[in-house]
C-alpha cells in the first residue's frame, strides 16, 4: 500500500482501494490536499469525504493525524482501512480505550513511520503527553472530521473542538483539510476563521440528495402512523429519531409489542448493549433502530430505506444529517417527521439555564427549523436554500408540498407590508417584533422602542403575528429580506428588497398547514378516538352477550362490560388477539368468551363490506402494567388493602378501581381475607344473591337502591362486586 513512482492518481486509487473513478469533486480535493494547500471540504453524507484524507495519507510521505469525535467511529474507520492493507499498522487510533501496552505499539509503529494515519480524538490531542509525543512524528496533514461541531452555530457544538488550532501550532505546523456533511456559511465561515484558514480551497458538493423524499405531518397519533408506515414496508431497513431517552425506550417497546423488529440506542445505555443492538441492525438481525442522536455519526448502512423522526429535531443542519442516512445507495429513502409547535417550546425550555448567548443561537436554530416544519414552499428548495444553494426547479415531485401543493393567493400588498416595516425601524429587529408591530400588539419591546406611534402600527391586525411571521418567512425564501444571523436574527432588505418597494411585482403567497396539535399519543393512556360506535353491531353484541349469559347462568356484565362492547363495535376485532386489546378484556376473558364474539364480527365485517380501522388496533404499552402486578401480588400475600393504598399513595377508592379494572379483564384475585373481616357472612350473601338473580347491570347506585343504604356502604358492593366477578366471571 503506497505510492509508485509515475503512477497517475486514479492507478493509486485502483491499486489502494480497489476504486475505478473517483467520485463528484474528490480528485481535484486530493490533488490540493497533495500540494500542500489547506482544503475546506462541504460534501453530503455518502458522498465520500473519507477518501479525500485516506488516499493523499498513504501516498503523502509522514503520518496524517485525523481528528474525530466519535471513538467508535475510529475504530470502524482504522478497521476499513486495515481490510485494504497488508500492513496493520497502517492505521492506528488514540484514545482513552486503549490498554497501555496497545499505546506502546502505536507509538513504536508511528515513530517507525509504518503508520499513515492515526485517529485521536480532540480530548486525546489536547493531553501534554500526546502533544510532546506528537511532536517527534513527522506529520504530512491535519484532517478534522465532522468539522461542524468547532462551530457554536453547528448543530453538534464540541467547546474542545475550538482548540485543535493552538494544539496544531504546537505540535507542528501542516497543512489542513477540514470536511462536513452540513454546514450553512454561518458555520463554514466559523470553522475557517478558529482553524486560521480563511484562504484555504472551498470545495462544496451540491446538497441536493434526489431520491430523498422529504414530507412533514402534524404529530397527531404518531406511534399509530409509525407502526402503519412500517407495517406498509416490510422488511424495509428504517432509523427513528426520538430526543429523549425515555421516548426511545417507550417507541421501541410499542414497536415491538405490535410485531415490528425494532431495538433502542441511546447514550444512557451500557456500551455493550448499545453495540450489541447497533450490530444486530447493521447485520439485519433488527429492521428498525430507535435512537437518540447518538446514533448515527459515521454509520455506513447504504440501504436504510427510511428516517422517521418522532421528535422534530434542535437544527437544520440535524435534520439534514440525520436524514441524509437515508439512501446512500442512491435507492429509495423516505424522511418523514412528525411535528408540532409545542415540541419546539419544550425545547426553548431546555434552553433556559443556558448561557445567554448559547440561547440566542439555539433559539434563531430553532426558527430555522419551524420555518421548514410549517413552510409550504418545496421542502427541497427551502433546504438547499439554507445551505447557500440555489435549487431552480419549479416542482421536485419528491416532498409533500411539491405532490400536494398548498392554495396560492397573491400577496403583493402583504410583501410590501413586511418590507416597508422592516425599513421603518431601521432593520435593527427581529422576525417576532415586526409581526407584532403590523397585528398591532403593543407589546413591551414595542412600546419601548416608541413603535405604537409608527403610522404602520397596526396596518395587518386582520391577520395573526403566526400569520405574517408566514409571510416573512416566505419573503426571506425568495431573497426579498436577509437575516442577520452575526446579529441574532435582526431583519434587513436586500437590494433585491429594496427594488420590490420601488416597483412591486405580482407575489403569490401560499397558504401555510396548521401543525399547531396535541398528540393524543403523548397523553396518559388517551386512545384518541374519534369515530363513532357501530350502533348496529353493538345492538347485536348485546343480544349474544344476553345468549351467553343465559347459557353460563350469569349476569351480563359478568361476560363483559359495557364499555368493552362499545369498544368492540368501533375497533372490530376479528382474533383473539385483537380481542386482547379491547378495553376491559385480558387474555383470560378472551379465552374463555372471546371466540362467540370474534366469529360474529368476523362475518358482520365480511357482510358489510366494512374497511376495519386497521391503524386504530396498535397495542399500547400499558403505564400502569407494573402497579397492577404489584397490587396482585400483594393481594397473593394476602395484604391489608387498606395497606396496599397507602403503600401506592392512593385512595381507597382509586385502589378498588385497579381492582376492578384487574377482574373485569379476566385475572381471577381472591380477596376473602379482606371482606370477612369487614362484611358477616350473612350481608355478603345478600349481595351475592342480589348479583347473581337480580341485577340486570353492574350499577352500583341500583345495587344500593335494592339493598338499603342504611345497611351497605358504597366500599362494601364494591369489594362484593370484585368477588361475585372474581369467582363466577373468572
Amino acid at each position: 500500500m503506497g505510492i509508485k513512482s509515475g503512477i497517475s492518481l486514479l492507478d493509486n486509487l485502483k491499486s489502494n482501494f480497489g476504486f475505478t473513478s473517483f467520485k463528484g469533486n474528490q480528485e481535484d480535493i486530493i490533488r490540493n490536499v497533495m500540494d500542500g494547500n489547506d482544503t475546506f471540504v462541504l460534501m453530503p453524507t455518502g458522498g465520500g469525504k473519507s477518501l479525500c484524507y485516506q488516499l493523499p495519507a498513504i501516498l503523502l510521505e509522514g503520518t496524517a493525524i485525523i481528528i474525530s469525535p466519535l471513538i467508535a467511529l475510529m475504530k470502524n474507520q482504522v478497521d476499513a482501512i486495515r481490510a485494504f492493507s497488508a500492513e496493520d499498522g497502517v492505521a492506528h487510533f488514540m484514545n482513552s480505550s486503549l490498554t497501555k501496552s496497545a499505546i506502546q505499539k502505536v507509538k513504536e509503529d508511528l515513530l517507525s513511520g509504518k503508520t499513515k494515519m492515526l485517529y485521536v480524538a480532540p480530548e486525546s490531542l489536547t493531553k501534554e503527553e500526546n502533544v510532546k509525543f506528537l511532536q517527534q512524528v513527522r506529520v504530512s496533514f491535519y484532517a478534522i472530521d465532522e468539522a461542524h461541531c468547532i462551530s457554536e452555530w453547528g448543530h453538534d457544538f464540541r467547546p474542545e473542538y475550538r482548540r485543535i488550532r493552538a494544539i496544531i501550532n504546537e505540535v507542528g505546523v501542516a497543512p489542513i483539510i477540514a470536511l462536513t456533511a452540513t454546514a450553512t456559511p454561518k458555520v463554514q465561515h466559523d470553522i475557517q476563521k478558529n482553524l486560521g484558514m480563511l484562504e484555504a480551497s472551498v470545495f462544496k458538493s451540491s446538497f441536493n440528495r434526489p431520491n430523498l423524499y422529504y414530507e412533514i405531518r402534524p404529530k397527531i397519533h404518531a406511534a399509530k402512523e409509525i407502526i402503519k408506515f412500517i407495517k406498509n414496508n416490510h422488511g424495509k431497513s428504517g432509523i427513528i429519531y426520538c430526543l429523549s431517552r425515555k421516548k426511545v425506550e417507550e417507541l421501541a417497546e410499542t414497536l415491538i409489542i405490535n410485531g415490528i423488529k425494532a431495538l433502542p440506542y441511546h447514550a444512557g445505555m451500557d456500551s455493550a448493549t448499545r453495540s450489541a443492538n447497533q450490530d444486530s441492525f447493521l447485520m439485519e438481525d433488527a429492521d428498525i433502530i430507535v435512537a437518540t442522536i447518538a446514533f448515527g455519526m459515521g454509520i455506513d448502512k447504504p440501504d436504510v430505506r427510511f428516517v422517521i423522526h418522532y421528535d422534530i429535531p434542535k437544527s437544520l443542519e440535524g435534520y439534514y444529517q440525520e436524514t441524509g442516512r437515508a439512501g446512500r445507495d442512491g435507492g429509495e429513502g423516505k424522511c418523514i417527521t412528525f411535528y408540532r409547535y409545542k415540541d419546539i417550546q419544550k425545547l426553548e425550555k431546555f434552553m433556559q439555564n443556558k448561557h445567554i448567548a448559547e440561547q440566542e443561537i439555539g433559539k434563531q436554530l430553532l426558527l430555522e427549523t419551524v420555518a421548514y416544519a410549517e413552510s409550504s414552499v418545496c421542502r427541497r428548495k427551502h433546504l438547499l436554500h439554507y445551505f447557500g444553494e440555489e435549487y431552480t426547479e419549479e416542482n421536485c415531485e419528491s416532498c409533500d408540498n411539491c405532490m400536494n401543493p398548498k392554495t396560492r393567493f397573491e400577496g403583493k400588498e402583504h410583501i410590501a407590508l413586511v418590507l416597508k416595516t422592516v425599513l421603518e425601524v431601521k432593520e435593527k429587529f427581529k422576525a417576532e417584533h415586526i409581526a407584532d408591530i403590523i397585528t398591532g400588539r403593543a407589546t413591551q419591546s414595542v412600546q419601548t422602542y416608541k413603535h405604537n406611534k409608527l403610522e404602520l402600527f397596526g396596518e395587518g391586525s386582520e391577520n395573526s403575528v403566526k400569520y405574517w411571521l408566514a409571510v416573512i418567512r416566505q419573503a426571506m425564501i425568495a431573497k426579498l429580506v436577509v437575516k442577520e444571523i452575526e446579529n441574532y436574527g435582526l431583519l434587513r432588505l436586500s437590494p433585491e428588497g429594496h427594488e420590490f418597494i420601488k416597483n412591486p411585482y405580482s407575489f403569490m403567497l401560499i397558504q401555510e398547514q396548521e401543525y399547531d396539535h396535541d398528540d393524543p399519543d403523548d397523553s396518559n393512556g388517551s386512545s384518541g378516538k374519534t369515530s363513532t360506535v357501530d350502533l348496529e353491531l353493538l345492538s347485536i353484541l348485546k343480544d349474544l352477550r344476553k345468549k351467553v349469559s343465559r347459557k353460563n347462568s350469569l349476569p351480563p356484565f359478568v361476560i363483559f362490560q359495557d364499555p368493552s362492547l362499545e369498544d368492540m363495535a368501533l375497533q372490530y376485532p376479528v382474533t383473539l388477539d385483537e380481542m386482547q386489546h379491547i378495553t376491559g378484556v385480558g387474555s383470560g376473558k378472551a379465552k374463555r368468551y372471546g371466540k362467540e364474539f370474534v366469529e360474529l364480527i368476523k362475518n358482520y365485517v365480511e357482510e358489510k363490506e366494512i374497511v376495519r380501522p386497521q391503524d386504530m388496533i396498535v397495542k399500547s404499552v400499558v403505564n400502569k402494567s407494573g402497579v397492577k402486578v404489584s397490587i396482585i401480588q400483594a393481594i397473593d400475600r394476602k395484604m391489608s388493602l387498606d395497606d396496599i393504598a397507602s403503600s401506592k399513595n392512593m385512595e381507597m377508592h382509586e385502589l378498588l378501581s385497579e381492582i376492578e379494572a384487574i377482574v373485569n379483564s379476566g385475572t381471577k384475585l381472591n380477596i376473602d381475607y379482606y371482606i370477612d373481616g369487614l362484611i358477616d357472612e350473612d350481608r355478603q350473601a345478600d349481595v351475592y344473591e342480589y348479583f347473581r338473580e337480580e341485577a340486570e347491570s353492574e350499577s352500583l347506585q341500583e345495587a344500593l337502591a335494592e339493598l338499603g343504604e342504611e345497611d351497605f356502604s358504597e366500599e362494601d358492593i364494591r369489594l362484593m362486586r370484585i368477588k361475585f366477578i372474581s369467582e363466577l366471571g373468572n
